[in-house]
Formats: structure tokens, C-alpha cells, sequence
């Protein structure tokens, strides 16, 4: 049997952490301004980062309308497509190639649709990691990513209560391969893993932003996608970048939480831009021209949260 090892993402727990204090004035925001906060500092702990050509093998569980599924996959196409329109998905991915080992590409692999939920509408950590096997996690290669999704009626253990997504890393066949996690939380936690496109369960009750692509869950998806695939990109095996303990650490884009635009602070994702024609809010652009949400991700050459707009 596969040893499983869990890396939770922060993307919940330090967002309640934030909603949870009160909102500041302009004349108190400031004055927050003015007190030095210790940097960031997101250790390298020597180990092997994912690096190179990467094939991220999706598996669907549960039903995903088409749309959803191309908001979704386009997405992952992003990350390594240059866009004419900046800011851009490929401009916030480069971030990763400032960590050690170069780019990472992602090329998208295998799909596989399970809408007959074969292991029912509430799954534990277990299953998850058996549906990333069934993904492509039994290949020889450690150039592959395993990433499993799951519909908004499906419930996942922890999932709206210490996770938004996850990302760890399993081994079979005495080969280590990753995978990543990312449930859709519409009907189960908007407030909580759909922010800033919905009134967060605490804090500051501010109007939510337009979702860029007309859909809460999987705008919220797509946040919550892009900070375990860089989580797993450069802390694969619970060696690379992070700081704090291994199993709970703040990595990349957790590290940046609930940060999107200039002047963020808990409860305001800061200054981003609005799409004229729709009322949107979104900071990069993929193919097809679809707009995103992107949280900030560190950047290991200043140690401070990067954002794009």
C-alpha cells in the first residue's frame, strides 16, 4: 500500500485568521502601514522541486458542466501561454521560475470523467489520493502531476474546515509521484473558499466581486487551483519552499493569502482591475482571453508577495 503524506494549504485557515479582524479605516489602514511586519522568508530545504515538462493528468469526479471544465482546463493551458494581453496568467506563473531549478511547464495530460461518483459524494483523504492513482499517479515518472477535482456536491474530508484544496505527494512502486486537490465550494462554503466573489463567513461584510467567468465555485476553483499547483511545484515532497512546520507551512501563494492587488488588507483584496463590458474583477488573462483571479505569490528574489496589477 502507498504511503500517503498530507500537505494542507493555508488558503482557509489564514484566511479566517484575516476576515476575522476589523475592517480598517483609510486613516487606520496608514497607520497599519507604518509598522514594520517581519518579512516572509520561505526557506529552500534542499529538496527536489518539479521542475522541467510537467503532465498534469486531471481526473473529474463528480458532474462539471463543459463550461466549467474549459474555465478550468483553459486555465491550466495559461500557465504556459503568452498572452498579448498583459497582465497576464503566464506573467504570474513565471514567479515559479525564480525558485531553484528553472521553469516549470505544464502541459495537460489524461482526463478522466467519474460523473457516477464510484466512491459516493463524501470522500476521505484516502480516497482522494486512490482517484490521483487512478489519474496518472502510476506512472514511473516523477514528471507528472496528479490533480483531482471534485463537483460542488461532493464532500471531502477537512474540505471547508482546515482546506479549500490540497496538495501532497504518494508513492507507488517505491516512485514518489505528487498530486493536488481542489473541490468546487459553491454550495458548501462559498464564504469561506470562494472570496472575494462571495461575503466571507467573518469579518468585514463588503459586496463580493463579479467572478470573471460568471461562476462563483469555479472562479473560486481556479484561486484556490492556482495556490496548490504552485504549493506542489515548489514544495512537491515536504522539502522545498516553505516556512514553518512541514505539515502546515505557508508556501508560495499561501504565504499570500487573500492578497490579489496593490493596498490589500484583511477583508479588501486590493486594486484590481474590472472587465467594462461585464462588471468582472480579474488580474490576468488566459487563452481564449478569459479573465482570472490570481492571488499574489512570493517572490524569493525581494521575499515579498508579487501581485501584477
Amino acid at each position: 500500500m502507498a504511503s500517503v503524506y498530507y500537505h494542507f494549504t493555508l488558503i482557509l485557515v489564514s484566511f479566517l485568521m484575516l476576515s476575522s479582524l476589523p475592517q480598517p479605516s483609510i486613516a487606520t489602514s496608514r497607520m497599519l502601514a507604518l509598522v514594520n511586519q517581519p518579512p516572509v522568508i520561505l526557506k529552500y530545504h534542499n529538496g527536489q522541486l518539479l521542475k522541467g515538462n510537467i503532465t498534469v493528468n486531471l481526473l473529474w469526479y463528480g458532474k462539471f458542466t463543459p463550461i466549467q471544465r474549459s474555465v478550468l482546463v483553459d486555465f491550466l493551458l495559461s500557465l504556459n501561454h503568452k498572452s498579448p494581453r498583459q497582465p497576464s496568467v503566464n506573467t504570474w506563473w513565471s514567479t515559479t521560475r525564480l525558485y531553484k531549478g528553472g521553469p516549470s511547464n505544464l502541459v495537460v495530460g489524461n482526463q478522466i470523467l467519474d460523473e457516477k461518483y464510484s466512491l459516493g459524494k463524501s470522500l476521505k483523504n484516502r480516497q482522494v489520493q486512490h482517484l490521483a492513482l487512478k489519474a496518472g499517479g502510476r506512472s514511473k515518472s516523477t514528471a507528472t502531476l496528479s490533480l483531482v477535482l471534485t463537483a460542488a456536491d461532493v464532500a471531502v474530508e477537512d474540505f471547508c474546515m482546515s482546506a479549500c484544496g490540497i496538495h501532497g505527494y504518494a508513492r507507488y512502486k517505491k516512485v514518489r509521484y505528487a498530486y493536488a486537490w481542489v473541490g468546487n465550494s459553491e454550495t458548501q462554503c462559498p464564504g469561506q473558499c470562494a472570496w472575494p466573489f462571495h461575503q466571507p463567513l467573518y469579518g468585514p461584510q463588503t459586496p463580493p466581486l463579479v467572478a470573471p467567468n460568471g461562476d462563483v465555485g469555479v472562479d473560486g476553483m481556479v484561486i484556490n487551483l492556482g495556490t496548490v499547483l504552485a504549493g506542489a511545484i515548489t514544495n512537491p515532497f515536504d522539502d522545498g519552499y516553505y516556512q514553518g512546520p512541514a505539515d502546515g507551512s505557508l508556501e508560495a501563494v499561501s504565504a499570500c493569502t487573500g492578497i490579489f492587488g496593490k493596498g490589500a488588507y484583511p477583508g479588501y483584496p486590493g486594486e484590481v482591475l474590472v472587465d467594462k463590458t461585464t462588471g468582472a474583477s480579474y488580474n490576468a488573462v488566459g487563452v481564449n482571453g478569459r479573465e482570472y483571479l490570481l492571488p499574489a505569490m512570493w517572490d524569493p528574489h525581494t521575499s515579498k508577495c508579487k501581485t501584477f496589477v
